[in-house]
């Protein structure tokens, strides 16, 4: 058992890429979900088990650090796992007359609330973390059959540079349910 307390580096970095060509690397397998926790338990690719305890609002990113041995020639990172993201484009309502715009923003709001959806708006796009299938979120998409909106699933990855870290942790943690500290032992 491995206790982590904080976040050595990233194997993105220079100086820890340059040290990566011969050691041996384990990855801890980790989703988004439990990224934005600050305690939990996880497992290498080698069954060690790892006790994570980080300082509170602590997130992981990929590549991440959180052990290293320079005897053993040993580092272990994170490897995140992230969703989809359902992405509404509304830039067909501005064509429309402002009665028509604003009656389909509200009905597509109550659409995704009704779902209990979470939703970071931003310009004339809403971003919805995949939480379900995609074919049920696809299903309850068509069947609203909005006018002058369309909708599409794309990576998280390829959406996260286009938002605050605010709207990350929104779209990306907020879905997930946990205790006030974060803690799930």
């Amino acid at each position: 058992m491995i206790h982590v307390t904080e976040v050595l580096g990233n194997i993105s970095s220079k100086e820890w890429a340059a040290l990566t060509d011969n050691l041996n690397v384990r990855r801890i397998d980790v989703d988004q979900w439990t990224a934005q926790k600050s305690r939990f338990v996880a497992y290498d690719d080698f069954g060690e088990e790892y006790i994570i305890r980080l300082h509170r609002h602590t997130q992981l990113h990929d590549g991440d650090i959180v052990a290293y041995d320079a005897q053993a020639k040993l580092i272990t990172i994170i490897s995140l796992r992230l969703q989809d993201v359902m992405v509404v484009d509304m830039g067909g309502l501005s064509r429309q007359p402002l009665d028509v715009a604003l009656r389909t923003a509200v009905e597509l709001g109550h659409a995704l609330g009704n779902q209990h959806w979470a939703a970071v708006v931003r310009g004339t796009k809403v971003y919805v973390p995949l939480i379900l299938d995609r074919k049920v979120m696809d299903s309850v998409m068509q069947s609203h059959n909005f006018d002058y909106i369309t909708y599409s699933f794309r990576p998280a990855d390829k959406i996260i540079p286009y938002l605050s870290p605010q709207e990350v942790r929104r779209l990306l943690g907020g879905s997930h349910h946990y205790d006030a500290h974060g803690c799930d032992f």
